[in-house]
């Protein structure tokens, strides 16, 4: 639309302006307004440009399209969130993974945790037990025993050290017999004390896969799991847990947490 051949009367609405009492763009951002005063989401300085929306807006309140309007970047101002070409631009991932030899250590019907990044149990290796009910402990106390060494529970161990949610988890398991087992798998986040036999408290069900009936060595299982709490609060320890009914197979087991900063 073009002003061209409009009085001042009939054309003002459109005409942006600063609300400065004619003293324009200064040092300090003001909102730049239409010309019957009404405010929009930005902002202006002789430095700076900021864009705050007059009611939080989950779709964009900034965004950058293609010509052909596909979204390129957005911002969700109600949830604080920025994509990038329709990710989370803060989406990180991280893995709890473990071989069939250091599972061989496992018993049937217990849940032990898992291993965290490339981390291994050690030359005295004894994973940490969990108890045999349907999910994992809430709690584990350290002691001089095996399986419950802080040697022992250091390498399952992963520290978050700033609030999280997570998006999504996703594992594989492959088993070393021709006879399989049933598996489950669960995440739970825990409070930790440093220098305290009480290690691990406050346990939290973050997320959990369906059972899986593993027919054994000729297939590699895939399941994306249940997120049953996405938050997480800083500070917390997050630990990773493999169950089976019994003991046909060992297995090889590779877990991907996909999560992000809040």
């Amino acid at each position: 639309m073009s002003l061209t051949g409009k009085t001042l009367a009939n054309s003002y609405k459109d005409i942006l302006q600063m609300g400065q009492s004619n003293s324009g763009i200064g040092t300090s951002a003001n909102v730049v307004q239409d010309g019957e005063g009404t405010h929009s989401a930005l902002f202006l300085s002789d430095d700076s440009v900021i864009i705050s929306p007059r009611n939080d807006d989950t779709t964009s309140a900034f965004g950058v399209l293609t010509t052909g309007s596909t979204g390129v970047f957005s911002v969700d101002t109600t949830n604080q969130l920025v994509y990038a070409s329709g990710n989370l631009v803060n989406t990180q991932y991280a893995t709890f993974s473990i071989g069939n030899v250091e599972t061989s250590l496992f018993v049937d019907d217990t849940h032990h945790a898992i291993t965290f990044q490339n981390a291994n149990y050690g030359v005295a290796a004894y994973p940490p037990a969990f108890g045999t009910g349907t999910d994992p402990a809430t709690t584990f106390t350290t002691s001089n025993g095996n399986g419950t060494r802080g040697s022992d529970l250091v390498p399952v161990l992963w520290f978050v050290p700033d609030a999280i949610s997570i998006d999504s988890v996703t594992s594989f398991e492959g088993a070393d017999a021709a006879t399989g087992d049933t598996t489950r798998m669960h995440l739970f986040s825990y409070t930790f004390t440093s220098g305290s036999t009480s290690a691990l408290t406050s346990g939290t069900l973050l997320a959990h896969n369906s059972d899986v009936t593993n027919a054994g060595s000729e297939q590699v299982y895939k399941t994306s799991w249940t997120v049953d709490s996405a938050a997480v609060t800083a500070g917390k320890v997050i630990l990773a847990f493999f169950k089976s009914d019994s003991v046909n197979s060992d297995y090889s087991v590779n877990i991907t947490v996909k999560y992000h900063l809040t």
